[in-house]
């Protein structure tokens, strides 16, 4: 008899699992990557995280892979014509803020170097190791995640609030927020230390 996993409560849909063993949480330092979730999770402001995962290839496909260097270029024209792209969220302010980012995100690489470096900075360059034991435990936003989106916002980043950051900082590895009763909380604090 095979033994279930035990996961975090909101990995549910066959869409959500993937996702929650494969990369929630999983420390990213691919630039296109940081970019990529960024982006995404902007876009999910107001939505669920299931509607954004569903529309992920959409997005690819429609921002040119998340290539930051092609979407600062975006016009007027362009932006227009994401507007009829059905299979991404067809907000205006959403859309323009992935152009506007995308310049912002340009602006930090040349300034660090690399936007992984950058973004980093904000948890001391190692995974935030969190210990909870249930779902509502789970913070919607921190102080590293408040201080994150000051500077984002100051550097021009738009959908970059807080909360926002929090749920950035969660996808991307910045912090560990698998309930330790999950199968991948141990799995990725064990990974963090092989990695000092």
């Amino acid at each position: 008899m095979v033994a279930m996993k035990t996961r975090c409560p909101w990995a549910q849909t066959a869409a959500n699992i993937v996702y929650h063993d494969t990369e929630w949480g999983v420390p990213q330092h691919d630039d296109r990557v940081l970019f990529e979730f960024l982006i995404l999770e902007g876009a999910q402001a107001g939505l669920s995280w299931s509607t954004i995962l569903l529309k992920r290839e959409n997005y690819r496909q429609a921002l040119d892979g998340f290539d930051a260097a092609r979407i600062a270029k975006y016009s007027e024209t362009k932006i227009a014509k994401l507007m009829t792209e059905t299979g991404i969220v067809r907000n205006r302010l959403k859309i323009a803020a992935a152009v506007q980012n995308a310049r912002s995100f340009l602006a930090v690489r040349k300034e660090y170097g690399t936007f992984d470096r950058y973004i980093w900075q904000f948890v001391g360059g190692r995974t935030l190791q969190n210990r909870w034991q249930s779902a509502a435990q789970v913070p919607a936003q921190t102080l590293e995640a408040d201080r994150m989106s000051k500077d984002l916002r100051r550097r021009g980043f738009k959908f970059a609030g807080p909360t926002i950051c929090y749920a950035f900082m969660q996808a991307v590895g910045l912090v560990n927020d698998h309930l330790v009763s999950c199968f991948r909380h141990r799995e990725l604090q064990e990974e963090a230390a092989d990695s000092r």
